[in-house]
């Protein structure tokens, strides 16, 4: 897991859309830090020190301690709401959280030695099931991303999250199943020269049965 980075966060008086509006017009986005059986704080943070890691792929699986007026809390990113059409953050859910604490957070997904891949070389197409899988890990030791080589996968394997090497104290918060994470399928070309090839063995075994099966007896 990264370093825990320190934002500084200024206290808002009061909560509201015109108060909200009135934090943006500022150049700030509006947040609240709610959980760890303490009241809510309502907070706001520069623009420019939110967006760029709003938009990063480990958002919200990196740990931030927000300094507010001298007092720190250290939270973890749960949701962020966007503007529709300029993309930038509008308003940010944190959750507090304490050093020892175990929580579920969506992981990303990534795929290495896809080259390795035999499926994938002869034309064959990674379709990702789940981007993000749902781990129960320490709250300071959150994977950046799971990592899942595609080394000797061929076409028609699916890839379950018991291939995925977990860290350590980190488990799927899935437990009843061998759930699919990706498959490796078959290209439109393979998959109709496969219905051909099967067509034509089908046709091929029932001539085959009908050339051996004993002549009718002849009608008198």
């Amino acid at each position: 897991m990264s370093d825990i980075t320190t934002l500084v966060a200024q206290p808002r008086d009061r909560a509201g859309k015109g108060v909200a509006r009135a934090t943006r017009r500022e150049g700030r986005v509006p947040a609240v830090i709610y959980g760890g059986k303490e009241p809510p704080v309502l907070v706001a943070l520069e623009m420019k020190d939110l967006a760029r890691r709003a938009h990063g792929a480990s958002f919200f699986t990196h740990l931030l301690e927000l300094d507010v007026g001298g007092e720190k809390h250290r939270v973890l990113p749960r949701d962020v709401q966007f503007h529709p059409l300029k993309d930038h953050p509008i308003h940010v859910d944190f959750l507090r959280v304490s050093k020892d604490a175990t929580i579920e957070v969506a992981v990303p997904v990534e795929f290495i030695n896809q080259d390795a891949a035999p499926g994938l070389k002869r034309g064959g197409v990674l379709n990702i099931v789940r981007h993000e899988v749902e781990l129960i890990c320490p709250v300071e030791a959150i994977p950046d991303h799971i990592t899942i080589d595609m080394t000797g996968f061929e076409v028609g394997d699916s890839i379950h999250i018991s291939h995925v090497k977990l860290p350590p104290n980190v488990t799927s918060s899935i437990t009843d199943r061998d759930f699919t994470i990706a498959t490796v399928t078959a290209p439109s070309g393979l998959k109709s020269a496969d219905a051909a090839a099967d067509a034509a063995e089908a046709e091929a075994s029932a001539a085959a049965a009908a050339a051996a099966a004993p002549p009718a007896p002849a009608k008198k």
